[in-house]
C-alpha cells in the first residue's frame, strides 16, 4: 500500500488488532455509511450486505470497534445508544427532544478537548463531550403549526 492509498476496511480492522470477517467489514461500512445509527439499524444494514447476523454478534463487534477507536458510541439521555463512524476529532452533537434526531456539531473552540474545565480535579483531560438539546426543524415547524 502506498502513502496515497486509503486503507481498506479490512486493513483498518487488522490494523486495530481486530479479526477480519465479512460481517465486521459490513458492520463498519454500515456505521460509516449511516447517520448515528442504532443497533437494530446497524444489524439490518449488515444483513442487507452479508446475510444473517445475530444481535449479540453486532453488540460484540460494536464493543470491540468502539474500544479500538474505529467507531464512536453516543448515548443521549433518554434515547437509545447510537454509533457513528466519525471518530478522533472531538466533535459534539445536537439532539432533538421530540423525535430524537441527532446531528454532528463541530468543536467550537479549536483542538481537543476544546473546552476547559473550571476544575479538572487532577484529571488529565483529553476529550470533552457536549450535547446540545432542542427541536429539529421538522419538529419545530410541527410544534408551531
Amino acid at each position: 500500500m502506498t502513502a496515497s492509498q486509503t486503507p481498506t476496511t479490512a486493513e483498518e480492522l487488522r490494523g486495530a488488532g481486530l479479526r477480519v470477517t465479512a460481517a465486521r467489514v459490513a458492520l463498519l461500512e454500515t456505521v460509516r455509511d449511516g447517520d448515528h445509527l442504532g443497533v437494530e439499524a446497524i444489524a439490518s444494514g449488515v444483513r442487507d450486505r452479508v446475510g444473517h447476523i445475530s444481535l449479540q454478534a453486532v453488540y460484540e463487534a460494536l464493543h470491540a470497534m468502539t474500544a479500538a477507536g474505529l467507531v464512536r458510541r453516543i448515548e443521549p439521555a433518554g434515547h437509545p445508544v447510537r454509533f457513528e463512524g466519525r471518530v478522533g476529532d472531538n466533535h459534539h452533537h445536537v439532539v432533538c427532544r421530540s423525535c430524537g434526531a441527532v446531528a454532528d456539531v463541530d468543536c467550537a473552540a479549536g483542538e481537543a478537548p476544546c473546552l476547559t474545565a473550571s476544575d479538572d480535579h487532577g484529571f488529565s483531560i483529553d476529550e470533552a463531550e457536549v450535547i446540545y438539546w432542542g427541536l429539529c426543524s421538522d419538529c419545530s415547524t410541527a410544534t408551531s403549526s
